[in-house]
């Protein structure tokens, strides 16, 4: 397809559908134009590449298109010298429980108990409660275990811990401390819902 030149203000201005016909340095410089007279007789040449030969006056869209390939390097990466002197500074991990305060548990102080669904697949209840910690903020905290004893205004001890299937919820409170009563009948993985060992009768271990 051969482009079309047309005359505008003494210099002739086209369309080029093909950017490879200009370089950066043929396109950037003005003096290289060539006025519409010197370019008498161009629109009956047979063949692309003559008519490539000649300089023209350049599009705005040329020249921004141009432009805007020539990303310089120094923006996305730092240079050897930059790097020696400390210019790379690594991206800090946001933190997983911003509640804490870099904590590893606060206290807090229940506003309301109530359950939740999980996500699909999962169908359930989940129990939780809706905390306010000592910092001031209000989160969503998990209760583990079957059965609870928490209510409106309860103290709890929360920790950090995230729940697969509930979205939102980041924390947990810890069974067996402060308001907050261990998991009852539980014989294993006591220590994780507050379960106190069930001592033997004496009586019964005796031989008649």
């Amino acid at each position: 397809m051969i482009p079309t030149a047309t005359r505008v203000g003494g210099l002739v201005q086209r369309c080029v559908p093909l950017m490879g016909l200009f370089s950066r340095s043929s396109v950037m410089q003005p003096s290289a134009w060539k006025p519409a007279g010197q370019l008498a007789g161009s629109r009956n040449m047979a063949t692309l590449g003559l008519l490539s030969r000649q300089k023209l006056a350049p599009t705005k869209a040329i020249i921004s298109a141009t432009a805007s390939t020539q990303i310089p390097a120094s923006r996305t990466y730092a240079t050897l010298n930059q790097a020696i002197r400390g210019a790379r500074i690594p991206r800090k991990k946001k933190p997983a429980t911003p509640a804490l305060n870099s904590c590893p548990q606060r206290r807090a102080v229940c506003l309301k108990v109530f359950t939740v669904k999980p996500k699909k697949p999962n169908s359930a209840q989940r129990k939780v409660a809706r905390v306010r910690m000592t910092t001031g903020k209000v989160v969503l905290a998990y209760i583990p275990g079957e059965g609870h004893n928490l209510q409106e205004h309860s103290v709890v001890l929360v920790r950090g811990g995230r729940v697969a299937d509930c979205p939102g919820v980041r924390y947990k409170i810890i069974r067996g401390a402060l308001d907050c009563q261990g998991v009852l009948n539980r014989t294993k993985g006591r220590s994780k819902y507050g379960t106190k060992r069930v001592k033997a009768d004496p009586a019964a271990g005796k031989k008649k």
